[in-house]
Formats: C-alpha cells, structure tokens, sequence
C-alpha cells in the first residue's frame, strides 16, 4: 500500500510540475491573439480557453525556435539569419519573413529621411 501511494505521489508532482508553468503564468498575448483570431473570421470575443490554447502554442513555438535558433548561431546570440536559416524550407514563413524584413528596411530609411528633412528645416 505503502509503495503505491509514493507512486502516485510521484506522478502527481510530475503533473503539478508540467502544470505549474502554465497556470502562474502571466498572458502575455491575449489581446493580440484575440484580435487575430477576430480578423481571421472567428467571433468578436472568443472563447477565453479558445485564446488560452492558442497563446500555449504560440508561447511553446517560439520557445522552440528560439532554442533551435541558440544551437545553429554563436553561442549566446540569437541573429535574424539564424531564424531565417530555421525556416528556410517552409515557404510562407520564410516569405513572411522576408516582407517583413523589407518594410522594416523601407520604415528605416523613410523616418531617417524624414528627420533629415525635420533637421534641414529647423536649422
């Protein structure tokens, strides 16, 4: 009897350790992924357990490539090549990806013309 109850206890603290992560955790992405999942067709207040799982995964994907992204760079450093290195064999994210990258380039060069032109001015 002895023996099956310190079994049970052992799997319950393996339970409650697996568990414990997820219910302190804090929502990080709830009111952005409740609009997504409203632009996406879904209702304009989901289901909160709807938005719970869908922050789970994107929390655990990111987790993962960002441990992938640890191992393929320099030790201790996360680079935007390392993550597009990650993805380079799926097509709509490394497409995704590069647009991003683009618009981030074209945003840059744009508010740095912008202040030139703000400084030119004010002198």
């Amino acid at each position: 009897m002895a023996a099956a109850e310190s079994e049970k206890d052992q799997f319950d603290d393996e339970d409650a350790e697996d568990d414990t992560p997820l219910e302190k955790r804090k929502k990080i992405f709830s009111k952005e992924l409740r609009c997504m999942m409203y632009g996406f067709g879904d209702d304009r207040n989901p289901y909160t357990e709807s938005v719970d799982i869908l922050e789970d995964l994107v929390i655990e994907f990111l987790t993962e490539m960002t441990k992938k992204a640890m191992e393929v760079g320099r030790t201790g450093r996360i680079s935007v090549e390392d993550i597009i290195f990650l993805i380079r064999k799926d097509p709509k994210k490394y497409s995704r990806v590069k647009e991003l990258l683009t618009m981030n380039e074209e945003l840059r060069k744009a508010r740095k013309a912008f202040d030139e032109i703000k400084y030119a001015t004010t002198k």
